[in-house]
């Protein structure tokens, strides 16, 4: 058995590596795409593009609008003098907010009365749209907050019992495991998941079509290989390639995203070798139930895309109907994503991770039954 499992391993190996566009897919692929994405996949909004339409051009309305400028979110592109010209910047989507200070918003300031500043923002994408309101209205109370504190101090004469009485309740926020709340750290442990995915899925569920298409599948048949010994052959090369894979753009994401990992690098290997396992099967149960490359492909694709958009990448499961919710529960994604962030920003181990990697280990043993009951059934 083992010197049959031996001579399957040496051959999918020889057929892998000689092929030049499948080294690059292997090796390089990976790479660029973590760039890539790493880069692309992030929801801070920085450097929006604004406009500014100051009616009262007092030296209140000014500050407020360089601490704006200055908070590092907006970039101040033109200073509107025509009200015609706003629906015109919003419409060819040359800016994504307008503030607007209507006239007698320094005197509203000096009598105590309420000061309104307008925030028009482009809500094609509501995403942006909804951080846009959350940075420009933080700004605004923070420098609302600072007049009425110097109010309050020149009517109290600076004593020490009324220098800040709007502070008597101090509110300290602390964000843990992601400090800095920067989303790149969310979402690059995630993009390694979603790399390792596709690129198992793709190499194996090309596996056993590719067989059959060359012919070598009847060649296959006649030999002493059981469907086990096929299976293991097959998956074994991929396994390990898509390690590699693993150790290779998890070293970019913490060297060149500057991800912390604070886990342990051996427990990520093992939960990485458990959802491998699963990919692989379901990728092999493709294979068999293909009759080309390309049936192959489409059927990858059809599984690959409903997967991520059900594991928590992009949107809360949490966020989902119920029955949704239960339907995520055969994703392996949603586990892997669990692991993986909770080993990279958490530091966590085994004792917390243990019901994820569980369902790993029952999701990749069935589909590796599934897979090799098909293809027992095919060589039938």
């Amino acid at each position: 058995m083992l010197e049959r499992i031996r001579h399957m391993l040496i051959k999918e190996f020889i057929q892998i590596f000689r092929d030049p566009r499948m080294r690059v897919v292997i090796f390089l692929t990976p790479v660029i795409q973590l760039l890539v994405f790493g880069y692309a996949a992030t929801t801070d909004v920085r450097h929006i593009a604004t406009a500014v339409y100051d009616l009262d051009g007092s030296q209140s309305s000014r500050e407020l609008v360089a601490r704006l400028a200055g908070s590092g979110h907006f970039d101040v592109e033109e200073y509107i003098h025509d009200e015609g010209r706003i629906r015109k910047l919003l419409d060819i989507g040359r800016i994504k907010a307008l503030f607007r200070l209507n006239k007698g918003f320094e005197k509203n300031i000096m009598a105590g009365r309420t000061a309104q500043v307008q925030i028009l923002v482009d809500g094609t994408d509501s995403n942006t749209a909804g951080i846009i309101l959350n940075y420009s209205s933080r700004t605004i109370q923070q420098y609302s907050h600072e007049i009425l504190t110097s109010r309050l101090n020149r009517l109290s004469g600076g004593s020490a019992y009324g220098a800040d009485p709007v502070n008597q309740i101090k509110v300290q926020s602390r964000a843990w495991f992601n400090e800095n709340l920067e989303s790149r750290y969310f979402y690059v442990p995630g993009v390694i998941a979603i790399l390792v995915s596709l690129i198992t899925l793709m190499l194996t569920s090309m596996a056993v079509v590719r067989e059959k298409e060359i012919g070598t599948m009847e060649q296959i048949m006649v030999t002493p290989i059981t469907p086990v010994e096929f299976i293991l052959g097959k998956t074994i090369p991929f396994a390990l390639i898509s390690i590699f894979d693993v150790i290779l753009v998890t070293f970019i994401g913490v060297f060149w995203f500057r991800v912390p990992i604070r886990g342990s690098l051996w427990l990520l290997l093992l939960a990485t070798a458990l959802y491998i396992m699963t990919t692989l099967g379901i990728g092999l149960f493709i294979s068999t139930v293909s009759r080309t490359q390309q049936q192959a492909m489409m059927s990858t694709f059809f599984f690959f895309f409903p997967a991520i958009l059900l594991s928590g990448f992009i949107f809360p499961i949490d966020n989902m109907p119920v029955m949704i919710q239960y339907i995520t529960l055969l994703n392996p994604m949603r586990y892997f994503l669990v692991i993986i962030r909770g080993i990279f920003l958490k530091g966590v181990g085994f004792r917390i991770l243990w019901p994820q990697m569980a369902a790993l280990i029952v999701l990749g043993m069935t589909t590796i039954r599934l897979a090799v009951a098909r293809f027992h059934k095919t060589m039938a």
